[in-house]
Parts: C-alpha cells; structure tokens; sequence
C-alpha cells in the first residue's frame, strides 16, 4: 500500500515539505502575477462611470469619441480604435432631427466652452441645457443673443460685462442669475445660438440630447431617435451617457486593457516560464527517488501518476493562496492610477471569479506540463541506467532543447539587427522581442551556458584558494543546477534595466533637447487659459523683441510600416506668430526644408516622419484633436521634437478643433521680468523644463512599477532556486565536513559559487539588456541609452546581496547537523 501512487505522492509531501516549499512559492507568485493583471485586464473591457453632465438627459446623440483606424484587407484586414485627444463634435443642424423624431417631446444642443472674465476661466454653456441640468434662475430671466447668465458670485441683473470668448473679449447684458449644484464655480449661460456662434467652433456642438414624451421609455426613444439621425451620432442611454461626456473613460480602458493584456502578457509568460522551471528543478532534485522507484518495479505510468498527484496536491492551494495578494497588488496599482489622474474616479476596480480562476488554473497547468516534462526520461529510462545517472550529473542537453535554444539565440540577435536598421516606433516593436527571445534562449541552453560561465569566471578562482578552487569545480561539474539559478537572475536583470534605464534615456535626450531647444527669456503660462489680448501685451512690454502664442494639444499621426499601422498619439504646439519669431524663441534644429507655416502646413519631428514614412513636400494624413481628417503639406523635419513638441502648424488650423482655442503658453524673446509677471505665471527657461518633466512623471512611475513587479517576481524566484538547491546539498556538505573541511572553508565555497552565479547572471542580463536598449533607444530618440551609475549599481547591489543571503543562510542550517 505504502507505494499505491496518491499514498506515496502524500507521504512525499508530508515527511519531506521542504522538497516541495520552492515549488509552492514559485506556483504562488506566478498566481499573483496573472492575478493581479487579469484583474485589470478585466477592469480596462468593463470599465463604466454613470454620467456626470448627462445624468439628468434621458437620451443623449453625441460623435464616436475614438477613431476607427483599418489596416490591411480580407483575412489580412485589422481595425483599431484610438480615443480622440480632444472632443469630438456634431453638425448643429442634428439638433432638429432629433427633435423630429417620434416620441420626443424637444431636443436641445449641448455645447461647453471656456470664456475668460476678469482673468478668471469661466465654462460657459447654451442655455438649452438647463432642460436637463436642472439650473434655475434665482433672479431675472433666460439670456436672448447679447446677454448671459451668470453664476459668478457678485453678478447683478442689468450689468454690462465684458467677457473674453475665442473671438476675442466682447461686452454682455447679465441677463440674470443662476444658482449651480457647484457652489461658487464660475459659469455662464448664453442664448443656444449665440452660445454655438461664440464657443470657437461654430456651426457644431457637443451633443444633442433627446427628451421624452409623456410615457415613452428612454429605450423607445433611443431607437426613435438613432432612425431620425440616420447613423450620424452613436446614441445612448444609461451609464452609457458617460461615452459622450469625453474620451478620458475611453483613454483608462485603453491604458488598463494595455497594462492588462500586453504587460499583463510578458509578465504571465514570465511567471509561468520561471515558475516552471523551479517545478522541473524540484523534480530532478528527486530523480535518485525516482531512480529507487524504478529499480524496485515501479511502472513508467506509476512515476507519472506520482508526479500529477503531488502536482495536483501543492498547485491548487500555492495559486488559492497566490491569488489574495494578487487582488491587493491590483487594488494598489489601480488605486494609485486613480490618484495620478489617469483613470476617472468614477471607475471602479472590477473583480470576478474569471482571472481568479484562470491563475489557479495556471498554476495547476504549469506545476503538471513541467512536472511531466522534467520526468519524462526518468519515468522511461531503465531501472539500472536510471540509478546510474541519478548519481551523477547528466551532461547532455537533449535533442529538442537545443535546437530550439539555437535558433531563439539566431532569432534574437537577428531581430536585433532589425530593431537597429529601423527607426521609430518600429525599431521599439522589434526591440521588444529581442529580450524575450535572448531569454527563451537562455532558459533553453542553460547548462551550456552555464557551464562556459563556470569555465570564464571559474579561471580567475583557481588561483584563490581551496574553496574558490572547489567552487569552480562545483559550477563546472552541476551545470544543470547552476542554470537554474543563473535563468531568473537573467530575467530579473534584464526586464527590469530595459523598462527602467528605456524611461531614463528617453528623459535624458527630452531634457537634453529642451535645454538646447528653448532659446526664449520668458514663458508665460497659466493654470487656467491665456486670452488672446495677453499676446498683444507681451509683444507690446517694454524689452520684448518677439512673442509667440503656443496652443498645445495632440494630433493622431498613422505611423509604422506593412499591415502593423497604428495610430499614434503625437505631441503638438499651434503658433500664434510668424516663424520668424517662432525662431527667435525655440530652435527646433530644422534638418530638411524650410520653417515657414502658412495655413495648410505643418512642420514635425524627423523620426516621426520616419515612422510615417513621409518626407518634404509630401502631404501627413492625420486626424486633428477633434477627430477631423487634414492633410497639411509637410515644409520642414526637425531634430527637437522629443523635447519640444512632434508637430508644429499654425494655430488657426487648430482653433476649431480643440475645446479652448486659448493660447497654453507665450514664449518671449527679451522683456522685463516684472512686466510680464502682471500677465501671468513667468518661468525661465530651468523652471520650464523642470515643469515639462512633470509631465512624463506618470510614464516614468508606471516603468519603474512594472520593472518592480517583473524584477520583483524575478528576484523571489532566484532567491527560491537557491534556496532550494543549496538546501538539496545536505549530503555534500557533510561530506566535505567529515573529510576534514572547516565550516568556515565550506561557507567560503558557498560564497564563490554564488558570486559566480549572480556575477554571471547580471552579465549576461546586462547584455541581453544592452541589445534590447541599444537599438529601441536609437529608433525613439536617435541616441544611445542612458544608463545612471548610480542605479544600475544599485540594481547589482541588490542582486548580489539577495544570491549572498539566499545561499548563506540555508548553508548555515544545512551546517548545523554536521
């Protein structure tokens, strides 16, 4: 009965635990890992908010707040969807359509839009939309053209206000005065027509909403009124409504999906792949067992039996258990999303059974596939061959193992030749499979790349003394078992120096180009909007030479090359000035054609240009803020756009298709200090920068959390590999105490061979790192990477201190008997 399959897989468990803690540990941080991005993965496709604005409008017809982009055709053809970087809008004219649909009672135009008074911004709205906001009057009445309302404290009835709308500052009638649920929010309400007229994009408006007749259900009318617009506006109802209040719920579905599904992906594959790899090491730790098994008439199918059922008795509860601190770490990460602004506080995280199920199930899968794989030969072998190689070490790599390992090294090196002949964003893409296919090979030639690292670094440790001496022999002789701890230092290493030194280079070459670019003495800028007349007064302040307005928003650019075409999201500035002036302020280090900016052309940044394969003179198809298709003539390539902005046009091109048409910024060629500072916030060129880093805080915090949890992961995983091979060396260090080592020699012995281990692990990480680097910091910048001393050392530091302890402190208690 003691050898009945489930009755040994138990005895195994319960008299030797510590034989299966690493698997356990490893099985549970590999359900973390997959826990943790399912859940946010799963949050990013069901992300909803209920509806701010529109949560009093039963029905609400507003544009699709993303662009549709088609590449490819029949079985080759893809389509994705972008979120508009701005508002995307409706022919007024809708508004009667839907009004004239069966079952609504009237239909009023939305339309939002900031005016400025009193250096105050002030949001501004049709007074139709009272209908369904719930605004009323506390004194006098509904504005007619030449009049507002207004819910700015201290307005009277019959004042004469002047007020700065896109066109330029005109005087209002206050009509009378409203009180909002926002207590002492500056707003204001014009006639619908006036209101459409001044907000900076006449002739369309933000939405259209729909109200009911008497005893007709939003449902019935939300079809009603879908018939009568004839496919020109999506049309909603329900928590829906929040789709056509903006594109920021559609931009943190993207941003979750994204870190759900592609990082969620690389990090899921790395989990299981090192968590495999511990599974198959505590298997072949066993293989004398299996050996014994053999040679007393245990059958092949027997061993396998044994092996399934030991699985099936640690995976299930190491995934159960990895999958609590999986909901706390996506809990965190979604929380601390929230908090920097890029996810809509409305949103809620989402948890379901779905990826809590799927971790566990992982776990199961890849505790059995590689339990079956690594007892494969020892479960089929001869019982008499089978004691034979358990004793000692098997040098052989095996017939599939190295072919494949072969040509994962071929096609890494190959693609990155590839990453380093492209540019752009293409040359990032290929960049990315280069580090997981140099680690696909690693993983696969371990021992042989193992045994060549015993042999480098074991030369120099001949000459040091008995235990160093020893210590090589040791790395040289158990290739195996130093793969296996050299494998997740390698992945520790590299994905975290990729994610972590891609941000610093990219941030090196931005500050690089802004203090080389930024020629101009003073910046104006504000936290709300800037009016077209604080322009006019700069260029008019004693000392200025020349003035630029800049409108900053972003524009989507189609870039890559073949059937991978995505649109992108590339940074953009709309000039108030001439270019003769926009040169006097910045030096965008113009490469090809001439910076001239008439309407219909547009100036960009030479790697974008690459990346769309457009040059001088051809036409840049692209989709302005609002979603609109232009096609401006391309005068001129420039080498700053990382720095500065990627597209530079004229500001009237803009205008109508962003929701402020106020300039951000005004740039100034001389003038005095304290003369500009009455106009708004001054800056320097230093403070400038200092700000503009600011804004790419929150890509740098989600590299540095992603290098955090794959290194993390990573490092738990190398700790436990040596961990679990130092302790399965009981036998060996006693040997080598009763032959007469001293403790002392023998913890000497421990330390060389995991400075080889962790040495080796960090050199070949780094490499494998630098190939990655190299050519997707070239394609995106045009530089070499940038790697900071300070953390790289503290990224080896690391490393070696955890090999050091997770070596040490086992080898000390395996000591304790001997």
């Amino acid at each position: 009965m003691a050898y009945v399959p489930n009755g040994l897989a138990r005895a195994a468990i319960r008299f030797k635990p510590a034989a299966f803690a690493g698997t356990f540990v490893a099985l549970m941080m590999a359900s973390l890992i997959v826990a943790a991005c399912g859940i946010l993965l799963e949050t990013g496709l069901r992300a909803s908010a209920p509806p701010v604005r529109y949560a009093g409008a039963p029905v609400v017809a507003a544009a699709d707040q993303a662009v549709d982009f088609v590449t490819g055709s029949g079985d080759s053809r893809s389509e994705t969807s972008t979120p508009l970087p701005d508002r995307a809008r409706l022919d007024a004219s809708l508004v009667a359509k839907a009004a004239s649909a069966p079952g609504a009672r009237t239909a009023v135009a939305d339309v939002t839009f900031p005016i400025r008074s009193g250096g105050k911004e002030v949001t501004a709205h049709g007074w139709g939309s009272t209908a369904f906001t719930g605004e009323k009057l506390t004194e006098g009445r509904a504005p007619h053209p030449g009049e507002v309302a207004l819910a700015t404290p201290g307005a009277a009835v019959g004042d004469r206000i002047t007020l700065t709308t896109a066109d330029g500052p005109r005087a209002f009638r206050v009509s009378g005065t409203v009180k909002t649920a926002h207590s002492g929010a500056p707003s204001a309400w014009f006639a619908d027509s006036e209101a459409i007229r001044i907000s900076g994009h006449p002739g369309r408006i933000d939405a259209v909403v729909a109200l009911p007749e008497p005893g007709v259900s939003a449902a019935a009318l939300k079809s009603q009124v879908a018939h009568a617009l004839g496919g020109k506006a999506e049309v909603h109802t329900g928590d829906d409504r929040s789709a056509a209040e903006g594109s920021e719920l559609a931009y943190a579905k993207e941003m979750l999906t994204a870190l759900g599904g592609s990082f969620g992906g690389i990090a899921a594959v790395t989990a299981v792949f090192t968590a495999a790899g511990t599974v198959a090491l505590s298997v072949g730790q066993r293989a004398r067992e299996y050996a014994l098994l053999r040679a007393i008439g245990t059958t092949p199918r027997q061993i396998r039996r044994t092996i399934a059922t030991e699985t099936l008795l640690v995976a299930p509860l190491a995934g159960a258990v990895g999958v609590l601190p999986g909901i706390a770490l996506a809990s965190w990460w979604f929380g601390q999303l929230k908090e920097k602004g890029a996810i809509p506080e409305a949103v809620d995280l989402s948890l379901s059974f779905i990826p809590l199920a799927a971790a566990v199930g992982i776990a199961v899968l890849t505790a059995l596939g590689a339990g079956f794989m690594a007892a494969r030969r020892p479960s089929r072998i001869k019982p008499g061959q089978a004691l034979s190689e358990a004793s000692v070490e098997r040098s052989g790599l095996g017939w599939i193992r190295t072919p494949l390992g072969v040509a994962a090294a071929a096609g890494g090196a190959a693609l990155s030749g590839v990453a380093a002949s492209t540019s752009g964003d293409d040359a990032a893409n290929a960049a990315l499979g280069v580090v997981m296919l140099f680690m696909l090979a690693v993983a696969l030639l371990g021992p042989l790349v193992a045994r060549g690292c015993a042999a480098l670094f074991g030369l120099p440790l001949r000459g040091a003394g008995a235990s160093a001496s020893l210590a090589a022999a040791n790395s040289r002789t158990n290739a195996r078992r130093l793969a296996s701890a050299i494998t997740p230092i390698v992945l520790a290493m590299a994905f975290s120096s990729v994610l972590v030194f891609m941000h610093t280079s990219e941030d090196r070459v931005a500050a690089d180009q802004q203090r080389e670019g930024i020629t101009a003495d003073h910046i104006l800028t504000s936290d709300t909007a800037l009016t077209p007349d604080t322009l006019t007064k700069a260029r008019d302040a004693d000392g200025v030479t020349a003035a630029v307005g800049l409108l900053k928003t972003s524009v989507l650019v189609p870039v890559g090359s073949g059937g991978d075409r995505w649109l992108e999201s590339a940074s953009t500035q709309g000039i108030t000035g001439t270019a003769a002036d926009l040169g006097k302020v910045q030096d965008l280090k113009v490469e090809t054609g001439t910076l001239r900016l008439g309407r219909g052309e547009i100036a960009v940044d030479a790697k974008l240009a690459r990346s769309a394969h457009v040059e001088v003179g051809d036409r840049l198809a692209l989709h302005l803020p609002d979603g609109t298709k232009a096609s401006p003539k391309i005068v001129a390539t420039y080498g700053r756009g990382l720095g500065l902005s990627q597209v530079t046009l004229p500001a009237t091109d803009l205008k109508r298709h962003v929701t402020s048409a106020f300039p951000t910024e005004i740039w100034t060629e001389g003038g005095a200090a304290p003369a500009l500072s009455a106009l708004g916030t001054l800056q320097d060129r230093d403070d400038y920068t200092s700000a503009q880093s600011l804004d790419r805080e929150l890509n740098a915090w989600a590299n540095t959390t992603m290098a955090a949890v794959l290194g993390g992961f990573a490092a738990v995983a190398a700790v436990n590999t040596l961990v679990m091979t130092v302790l399965d060396r009981r036998r060996e260090l006693g040997t080598l105490r009763l032959i007469g080592s001293t403790r002392r020699q023998v913890m000497r012995m421990i330390h060389w061979e995991a400075l080889i281990v962790t040495v080796a692990g960090i050199v070949i990480g780094s490499a494998i790192a630098l190939a990655t680097l190299v050519p997707m910091v070239n394609g995106l910048t045009g530089e070499a990477p940038y790697i900071p001393p300070l953390v790289y050392g503290s990224f080896v530091a690391a490393i070696l201190l955890l090999g050091l302890a997770a070596t040490t402190i086992p080898a000390r208690v395996a000591l304790k008997s001997h």
